[in-house]
């Protein structure tokens, strides 16, 4: 059964746990914004499409995906996911008051 971009997340031990077994999933919100910073690089390839498709079903065409700032390797990923989907119309760096060049905007066709 595959994940939904809701159900797609780091893990989080449960507070009492002693080993450091994963609790489960962390959901994550269709609210216009995707932190990165949760997940897995290996996840993100398929985590956007999704996340974005979910944006746009639930009327979000203006969209924050934070990346970080880090070495780029995660925001080249990210562009070259942007610049292949159908969905994106736009995209750009964020402004300093929405994460600079550790966040980019989206804009997705209507």
């Amino acid at each position: 059964m595959a994940r939904t971009p809701e159900d797609r997340g780091s893990h989080a031990p449960a507070p009492d746990a002693d080993d450091g077994a994963p609790a489960g999933p962390v959901r994550v919100p269709i609210d216009g914004t995707l932190d990165l910073h949760a997940f897995d690089p290996a996840e993100v390839g398929e985590l956007v499409p999704e996340w974005m498709e979910a944006c746009r079903e639930a009327g979000l065409h203006e969209l924050r995906i934070v990346h970080g700032k880090g070495t780029g390797s995660l925001a080249r990923s990210v562009a070259a996911i942007l610049s292949r989907s159908p969905l994106v119309e736009s995209f750009r760096t964020a402004g300093e008051d929405g994460g600079g060049w550790g966040a980019v905007l989206v804009t997705l066709r209507r």
